[in-house]
């Protein structure tokens, strides 16, 4: 019995000598390590235990603790305890280990047990319920909570006032005491925690989300349905050690994952709930209106800092169980020389080393994990921003942040600065990780620390220049990048314009120098990048070797304890100090990226609210007084000046003027979108608006009419039979749910503008603008709408019309007539005939175009209205016709399964890539074998007597010197394989777009082709060349420890073999479901750059309709469905990493008993050291070697989505060689269509059905027919935009399909339906390839009714062209592309509705400039203004796609049955009944 006590409680402390009676030991505590203070903690901490199992027991139901423990956010005050108490467990938890290491290393035995086994097992319980109760507290019973924190604090109050009594009694302070006390403040905290952290436990509207999360959308609302992620309700232990992933895991592991799979993200992560909070705190801190790029930081810091700070405290314990390592390597090593205090040593400490790298791996995978889910709340946060700041953005603005800066901003930029989350703590951890190794280092080498840190401060001191350049360069690159993404950006949305004009060579070469310069920026970047890492990678070579020759110097000696140590050491810091590149690179990319950001997010906005009035009642609904209004908000330069207008409600207005005289610009002043410099403008009502360019979104024909509107079919079918748009739509396959292309790219411009009439109109709003949307129809199509959209759908609204058809002019109840950004005059029809010159002219002008060929045999007599019955087809409820054809928008493709290492050799095939790739290699393996034989060197031959200390030293020094000369040969290497990757890559995606036929474009929205050529090129540019060569590294490192640990320590084999097989089946295991979410992240990356893109081109319509709500909402959606891959693909990379070294801790742990059971002499203190290096090391570099290998997949699959865009089925060659047409093709312009089939993919009808008739040369064609007949359709074949699926197209003699497509467009002459400016000057507009001179520009603009214009313009010729021309009118921009024709003169000029949106006065004058500068050209017109047509020389009529009549026109229009001569009919009977009224 009294062997047991001494066992636990060590030797009696009475006896004569001291003098204090036995008694007085049991009741006081004389002594810190008092038994009886021992048992009475202990029984606490039992009963405290119990107390806790008994509180997780009976835990609450997870009906009642879900959705509160996944929305619940965590108090400072929970925090603040969660912190105390977890820092004072582990102090507790350190002490017990100091203690016991003191008696082993003093008395060489662990008794007594309780000295030391009271404080472990106080700090281990002290830890449970700190952690349980401050952080854990909703999902446990509230009594039973408050119960356990009581029991706490009546334990620590009582052990504090015995501790202080003895303080006082005894006149001394010991560590203990302090403990003591600050354990009843930790108590004190769990107590407030659980009566005040909680108090709103069961009422969550107290919450801070609840109000900010019940504004969300009711499809928000559904979207966070059943399919939560399980992160979401996962237990404490589950979220510590990724158990809530395994059912996801097994799921990936069977089958391949789709979409549907993924789990939406838990409501705080949300992409709404950031933006909520970011914007409450934001309204809170906001000192002026007026944001800064500080003031902007600070929010985001606010709204995340504590789970920065929780991320923070397990960086800070990984770093602490990391330090600890060098230590055990000592004890390891002492051990070995038979130095061990007691027989239990060798045990305790593999067990040590066991727990140590088990709490390691736990921190650092919630250190990880933590960080990379504040880096996507971060991301998805300036997402949201972004994209609302969009909404909001001025014009005057648009001007420096192009759509293709947004796109940059949301598809790189965000990204960036979401990356840098992860990395934040790296570089505090890092230096405390060296501040601790020096103090380690110091143990070991004395004085000889200060040659370490003297090299560190200078290696430090030489990166300082290194960063600053690379902040310059990533500046440049970004810039640089902007560049060429906005030029690709042009050129892919305008693709079909380049094709017809054949400027895809010129376009491409435009892009291609840009890229040289962004090349030139991204080789700088990388080159001082490459410094950077090789300084950092050399600097533990330069470490050791000065640290050993001062050593040398200053006479310390070296044995196998302080050289391994020092060597242990310095490797577990030498990964965090190899990643310092890593950090400085991001820290600058995410700092350019922010002030990019911050910029956009601080430029102007519109200010609508003081335009749109909110009001019941008024008299008016559109009022202008006094009113001078700019688009670029300069006084003195109005661009509408003096404006005063009253509409009143139901008023119908026309406005009509000469080309660029503002028309367009009232209206987007009644939009708000113009700024006010003088007088006031104020709108009462809601506004349905339909732009002069029709925007479509992707999506089907419903869903681009309904708008957001709840669908009510009676409304809807009335909206489709008064726009006209039945029997189109049952022509179309899936009806009115067919699929739509981007910017309605397979519809033709007048069924574009009939869905924007239909979705104005089933809006029901007050007030309508309508900017000439009749021009893109036929004159039987428009008759139509006029009659049954404006007079009789409307007949209750205020209207406001811009028109060039004069015909519709007299049924209005007054009309604007605009003149020089003024309203010249404003008065019903008959007196405006009366009163204006002007109008007069423009009346005149349309009578003479009109009635110029007219037949006295035409009957004009028929009625106005008559003609809208007749496209009428029923009114009973449309059927849909389902074919079995597909969408046209299908989606987005993505690599399925296990494809190997085919995007890996993809990659590294380009330019040589192998090649370098083995260099590189190579030079890594003599580097890793140079280091090996360093150590070993060392190894046998620190302790030998026969090897001099200076040899040891010159000897290690020579190999580190000849290894580094191959480090730099690899890291030179990295750079040329990245740029000459990069390049080709580049070259072979450019070529394969710019080649790709026209049905590419059709099917595939813009935003998947923008976020190939802007996140995913920079991903490849900057990020999977060095992950790669990081990644063979760190997995060469990784065998090469794990070979190292083997060759010492055979035995290691029996566990490590068996580990590495099951590591690789878990690697497996990963791979399968981690591919699939980095690949679902990539397609639904698309989606969100797809809607952002439409977002910015139709944002004024956007406006107009007050849809801002509901798209930001649609944007929010779209950012979590990409956000909820992307967390669990890097909850997956730390699932498997935990894992994997949960088994590397095992060998680790095996091989040091092994060491340590074999008998004394069986390995010597330098292998063992050497081998404990190694060992200690291989948890750090298979982390990295894992981390290194998930970051690569995740890169590598923008290799593969750039693969994917590198192989689109190539359009006919642009020259071929053996078909060259002669020089002066052609020289007659005849053209002979022969059975013409036209079909747009092979799985769809036929557009065209045999059509076969012949243009002489010389001759004036006109095509004529209904809206979607098949008209454009003509053109195209003609330009081979689509090939034929039978029959073929001669001109001059020449079957067209066998000549180059280069060869075939550049002869042509076009001015396109859709008018195209691009970015520039109004010389590049007009002559991009600078063959012209000056004078030649002058001429054409003048006979095109532009000098006056561009002589106004500052510099003329060399004014700027914004963004799709946006600063032009569409009817200047028409002007253009005929100044365009004009320049190229061909023998074939083809006008595909080339005067749609010019008054009759300008038409009739360019129709005269037509026939005299092309007299002797073959002119084909396609046009819905039948005066346009009436002198050809031969008319085609075209009827569903097949040829219905082809003579003469006065031919045609004396036949009854002529198809012409009805549209004929139609054109004049609407003139007539102007004329009449």
């Amino acid at each position: 019995m009294e062997n047991l006590w001494t066992l636990f409680c060590g030797e009696s402390n009475c006896s004569d000598s001291n003098k204090i009676p036995c008694g007085a030991d049991l009741i006081f505590r004389t002594r810190s390590s008092s038994c009886t203070d021992s048992v009475l903690s202990l029984c606490f901490d039992i009963l405290l235990f119990v107390m806790i199992l008994f509180t997780i027991v009976f835990k609450k139901s997870l009906k009642s603790s879900n959705v509160r423990a996944s929305t619940c956010r965590i108090s400072s005050l929970q925090l603040v305890s969660a912190i105390f108490n977890g820092f004072l467990g582990l102090v507790y938890l350190s002490y017990g280990i100091w203690i016991l290491e003191e008696k082993l290393r003093k008395t060489q035995d662990i008794a007594p047990l309780l000295s030391w086994t009271t404080f472990m097992l106080h700090g281990l319980i002290w830890l449970l319920t700190g952690l349980i109760a401050s952080l854990q507290g909703t999902r446990f019973r509230r009594a039973l909570l408050r119960l356990l924190s009581i029991l706490a604090s009546l334990f620590s109050g009582i052990i504090c006032g015995f501790s202080l009594f003895l303080a006082i009694f005894r006149k001394e302070v010991t560590f203990q005491n302090f403990l003591d006390v600050i354990c009843f403040i930790g108590s004190c905290l769990l107590l407030l925690c659980t009566y005040k952290g909680y108090r709103h436990e069961g009422h969550d509207d107290d919450d801070i989300h609840g109000p900010l999360l019940s504004s969300a959308s009711n499809d928000y609302k559904t979207y966070s349905g059943s399919g939560l992620s399980p992160f979401a309700k996962a237990r404490f232990c589950s979220k510590f050690t990724f158990w809530w992933l395994n059912p996801l895991m097994k799921m990936g592991r069977e089958k391949t994952l789709a979409d549907e799979d993924i789990p939406s993200l838990r409501v705080d992560d949300r992409a709404e709930s950031c933006y909520l909070l970011y914007m409450e705190v934001l309204n809170r801190r906001k000192q002026s209106d007026r944001l800064t790029e500080s003031e902007i930081l600070k929010t985001i810091l606010l709204c995340h800092w504590r789970e920065i700070v929780i991320s923070g405290f397990f960086a800070l314990l990984k770093v602490m169980t990391v330090s600890a390592g060098p230590l055990l390597l000592k004890a390891f090593i002492k051990v070995a020389e038979g130095k061990e205090s007691s027989k239990y040593e060798r045990y305790i400490l593999v067990a040590v080393l066991f727990l140590t790298k088990i709490l390691e791996s736990i921190s650092q995978r919630q250190w990880y994990f933590r960080s990379r889910l504040v880096g996507l709340k971060v991301r998805s946060l300036l997402t949201a921003v972004i994209y609302q700041k969009q909404l909001r953005l001025s014009n005057l603005a648009k001007l420096n942040h192009s759509s293709g800066k947004i796109m940059n901003y949301v598809t790189v930029d965000s990204y960036r600065i979401g990356e840098f989350p992860f990395w934040f703590h790296q570089i505090w951890t890092t230096i405390l990780q060296l501040c601790l190794a020096i103090l380690i280092l110091f143990q070991a080498v004395g004085l000889a620390t200060i040659a370490s840190m003297t090299v560190i401060i200078l290696t430090v001191l030489c990166n300082s220049p290194l960063g600053k350049l690379q902040h310059k360069f990533q500046s440049k690159l970004m810039v640089a990048q902007d560049e060429r993404l906005k030029k690709m950006s042009e050129a892919i949305l305008n693709m079909k314009v380049l094709k017809l004009y054949a400027w895809e060579t010129h376009f491409r070469e435009a892009i291609e120098n840009l890229r040289a310069i962004e090349e030139k920026c991204l080789l700088a970047v990388q080159q001082s990048k490459a410094c950077n890492i090789f300084i950092f990678w050399l600097s533990p070579l330069l470490v050791s070797s000065a640290t050993f020759a001062t050593c040398y110097f200053l006479g310390v000696p070296l044995s196998s304890a302080s050289v391994f140590t020092f060597i242990a050491t310095l490797w577990l810091v030498q990964d965090p100090v190899k990643s310092i590149p890593d950090v400085i690179g991001v820290f600058i990319q995410a700092k350019v990226a922010f002030s990019r950001i911050a910029k956009f997010l601080e430029a102007p906005e519109l200010e609508t609210a003081s335009v749109r009035v909110k009001s019941c009642v008024s008299d008016t609904s559109i009022l202008f007084q006094s009113a001078n209004l700019s688009w670029d908000e300069n006084p003195s330069r109005p661009t509408l000046g003096s404006i005063s207008l009253g509409v009143k409600p139901g008023d119908k207005i026309a406005i009509c003027g000469e080309v660029g005289s503002g028309k367009s610009t009232l209206l987007a002043a009644i939009l708000g979108e113009v700024p006010i410099t003088a007088g006031t403008v104020q709108v009462h009502g809601t506004i349905a608006y339909v732009s002069q360019s029709a925007w479509i979104q992707s999506g089907s024909i419903r869903e681009n009419i309904l708008f957001g509107s709840t669908f009510d079919n009676n409304k809807y079918q009335d909206t489709l039979d008064r726009c006209s748009l039945l029997k189109d739509l049952e022509l179309l396959p899936y009806g009115d749910l067919t699929e739509i292309g981007e910017r309605g790219i397979n519809l033709s411009g007048g069924q574009k503008q009939r869905i924007q009439l239909a979705r104005a109109l089933y809006k029901d709003a007050d007030i309508y603008l309508l900017d000439d949307p009749f021009s893109a129809v036929d004159a039987h199509t428009a008759l139509s709408l006029f009659n049954e959209y404006v007079i009789e759908a409307l007949s209750t609204k205020t209207v406001l019309l811009v028109t060039h058809q004069v015909d519709f002019l007299p049924a209005f109840d007054f009309i604007l007539f605009m003149l020089d950004g003024e309203i010249s005059h404003a008065a019903p029809y008959s007196q405006l005939l009366t009163s204006s010159k002007e109008f007069q002219d423009l009346v005149n002008a349309h009578k003479e175009t009109a009635g110029s060929r007219r037949l006295s045999d035409i009957s004009s007599s028929q009625h106005l209205g008559s003609s809208s019955r007749e496209i009428r087809k029923n009114n009973a409820e449309m059927k849909v016709k389902i074919s079995e054809n597909v969408q046209l928008i299908k989606k987005e493709e993505r690599e399925a399964g296990d494809t190997g290492f085919k995007p890996y050799i993809t990659y590294l095939k380009q330019n040589k890539g192998f090649l370098f790739y083995s260099v590189i290699v190579l030079c890594q393996l003599v580097y890793m074998l140079g280091q090996i034989m360093q150590n070993i060197w060392m190894a046998e031959n620190v302790d030998a007597p026969n090897v001099t200390e200076l040899r040891l030293i010159v000897v290690y020094l020579l190999i580190g010197l000849a290894i580094s000369l191959f480090l730099l040969c690899r890291i030179v290497f990295a750079v040329v394989l990245n740029i000459r990757s990069s390049r080709a890559l580049f070259s072979r995606l450019l070529i394969s777009l710019f080649c790709a036929p026209m049905s590419f474009y059709d099917s595939t929205p813009s935003g998947r082709i923008l976020s190939r050529v802007s996140a995913d090129l920079s991903i490849v540019d900057l990020d999977v060349p060095f992950s790669l060569i990081f990644t063979s590294v760190s997995t060469m490192n990784s065998y090469a420890n794990m070979v190292v640990l083997a060759v010492v320590t055979w035995q290691v084999l029996l566990v490590s073999i068996p580990m590495i097989f099951f590591a690789i089946r878990l690697q497996k295991y990963y791979f399968s479901s981690a591919r699939e979410f980095m690949r679902i992240n990539g397609t639904t990356k698309s989606s969100v750059a797809n809607h952002v893109a439409e977002s910015v081109a139709g944002v004024i319509t956007i406006r107009a309709f007050e849809e801002e709500d509901r798209f930001f909402s649609k944007n929010l959606e779209l950012i979590d469905t990409n956000g909820s891959p992307y967390f669990h693909y890097f909850s997956a990379n730390e699932w498997l990493i935990q894992r994997l070294e949960t088994l590397s801790a095992v060998v680790l742990s095996f091989a040091g008993f092994c060491m340590v059971s074999l008998p004394s002499g069986t390995f010597s203190p330098g292998f063992i050291g050497m081998a404990l290096s190694y060992g200690l090391s291989l948890n750090v570099s298979l982390v990295f070697s894992i981390s290194s290998q998930c970051n690569l997949s995740n890169y590598i699959v923008s290799v593969e989505r750039l693969d994917q865009y590198m192989h689109i089925p190539s359009e006919a060659p642009e020259v071929i060689e053996e078909n060259r047409p002669p020089v002066n093709w052609p020289m007659e312009g005849k053209v002979e269509i022969q059975d013409l089939k036209i079909k747009y993919r092979h799985d769809t009808p036929l557009v065209l059905h045999g059509i076969s008739c012949t243009f002489k040369g010389g001759h004036k064609i006109g095509i004529v027919g209904r809206t979607g007949s098949g008209k454009t359709t003509l053109i195209s074949a003609l330009f081979r935009l689509v090939e034929p699926a039978g029959g073929k197209i001669l001109v001059d003699g020449l079957d067209i399909s066998a000549l180059g497509l280069h060869d075939l467009r550049s002869r042509f002459g076009i001015i396109p339906q859709d008018p195209t400016l691009f970015n520039g000057t109004v010389r590049y507009n007009l002559d991009p390839f600078h063959q012209h001179t000056e004078q030649e520009l002058w001429e054409v603009l003048e006979k095109c009714q532009l000098k006056d214009t561009v002589h106004e313009k500052e510099n003329g010729l060399d004014f700027f062209v914004s963004e799709d021309g946006s600063n032009w009118s569409v009817g200047q921009r028409q002007l253009l592309c005929l100044g365009r024709a004009l320049l190229r003169r061909s023998q074939i000029l083809v006008l595909d509705e080339a005067t749609a949106s010019i008054d009759n006065a300008t038409d009739m004058i360019l129709q005269k400039v037509i026939r005299k500068e092309f007299a002797d050209c073959t002119v084909i017109t396609v046009a819905h203004r039948i005066p346009t047509v009436m002198d050809c020389d031969m008319v085609l009529a075209i009827s569903e796609g097949k040829l219905a009549e082809y003579d003469e026109p006065v031919k045609l229009m004396k036949r009854e049955d002529s198809l012409f001569g009805h549209l004929i009919k139609e054109y004049w009977s609407h003139h007539d009944s102007a004329e009449r009224e």
